[in-house]
């Protein structure tokens, strides 16, 4: 199969063909229609996040069942799926709290990839989607429905579910409530409307882009804020009725961000931590104030899903025509131009580029 191979850090990737390993028991192979790019994937290439080499990254994807292993009884050959990055084993602790993002023993790290002469090739965050094809664990799968196109379908399996996920999972943030989101990019933009659908009272998106500002409002935004504005904190109290918000989402990957939602966030609200730093960078903060004001600061990984109960959600949410996806798609590359589509991704404007394989055209 055809794959995207990162063999240098910060180099581009080469187009190379790959054998990939046939399903073992409790896993299927997925013949891939489209794969989104995500800021993740970025920082792996960049090397920001460390990680061994050779590898296939990607991790936002969807198609069709062309295989399946021992045990898996679930799916079938050409079944439509979404095909993510959770892997969970399902009886540890943390799965039995309803947390599989933070599975506690999520596979024993052997990859279905290598090189030609046999040689491993890492299996980007257990997926390794930027390829024709995937082998995962059958947890990592969601049914889709037939009729869903591919190319939206694929955003569902990380920046739409942790943008919206943060609002409905981590955050529970009830109707009513006041919210501000810092970064309106992919996974941004969802925490918008994933707060309209809530029922929030006050949405202010906050960017250091004027225009992506303005993007922010057809989404669900109420209000606009300008991070780099030097009175920001003044407006977001004022649009807050003094207070600051109930609750505030980081959406970016960004010290600077997290420092600043410690200033924007009212007496007992919650700052939702769902941008990813690199692994050195470190937050300053004054633990008296927080203590003081009984403010949270919460995780969110991949907005806390659960595949089966929120997938069928999301897509009815969709199909209903609430939940924006469509809208979302920037561009989108064929395989062999992935290269420009990161590019494209690093440079902060898009929403999501989306890289289509052959199977998208040909189907299952």
């Amino acid at each position: 199969m055809k794959a995207a191979l990162c063999t240098s850090f910060n180099a581009p990737l080469e187009i190379t063909d790959l054998p990939l390993a046939p399903p073992r028991a409790g896993e299927v192979a997925v013949t891939l229609a489209a794969c989104a790019i995500c800021h993740s994937d970025l920082h792996f290439i960049e090397g920001a996040w460390g990680g061994d080499l050779p590898a296939v990254y990607g991790h936002e994807a969807a198609g069709w069942v062309s295989g399946v292993g021992e045990g898996v009884a679930d799916y079938r050959i050409g079944d439509p799926v979404l095909v993510t990055l959770i892997r969970a084993c399902g009886t540890c602790q943390c799965c039995g709290d309803g947390r599989p993002v933070i599975c506690e023993y999520p596979g024993d790290g052997l990859s279905p990839l290598s090189l030609s002469d046999g040689t491993p090739v890492v299996q980007g965050m257990k997926t390794g989607a930027f390829a024709e094809r995937v082998t995962v664990h059958a947890s990592q799968l969601a049914p889709l429905p037939r009729d869903m196109p591919m190319d939206v379908a694929c955003l569902l399996a990380c920046g739409v579910i942790t943008g919206v996920g943060a609002v409905f999972n981590t955050a529970a943030m009830p109707a009513g409530a006041s919210a501000v989101v810092i970064g309106t990019g992919g996974v941004g933009l969802n925490a918008i409307q994933g707060a309209r659908i809530a029922g929030a009272r006050r949405i202010i998106a906050m960017d250091v882009a004027p225009e992506k500002l303005e993007a922010a409002e057809a989404f669900g935004a109420t209000d606009g804020v300008l991070a780099t504005d030097a009175d920001a904190r003044k407006q977001v109290k004022k649009l807050t009725g003094g207070r600051g918000a109930d609750y505030v989402f980081v959406t970016v990957g960004a010290v600077i961000a997290y420092e600043q939602a410690l200033t924007l966030t009212a007496p007992g609200g919650a700052i939702i931590m769902a941008g990813m730093t690199g692994s050195e960078d470190f937050m300053r903060l004054n633990p008296m104030m927080v203590a003081y004001q009984e403010q949270r600061l919460i995780g969110s990984k991949m907005g806390g899903t659960v595949l089966r109960r929120d997938i069928p959600r999301l897509i009815e949410l969709y199909q209903q025509g609430r939940l924006m996806l469509d809208e979302l798609i920037s561009n989108r590359y064929p395989l062999e131009r992935i290269n420009d589509a990161i590019a494209d991704t690093a440079k902060g404007g898009t929403r999501r580029n989306v890289i289509l394989f052959d199977a998208f055209e040909a189907g299952p």
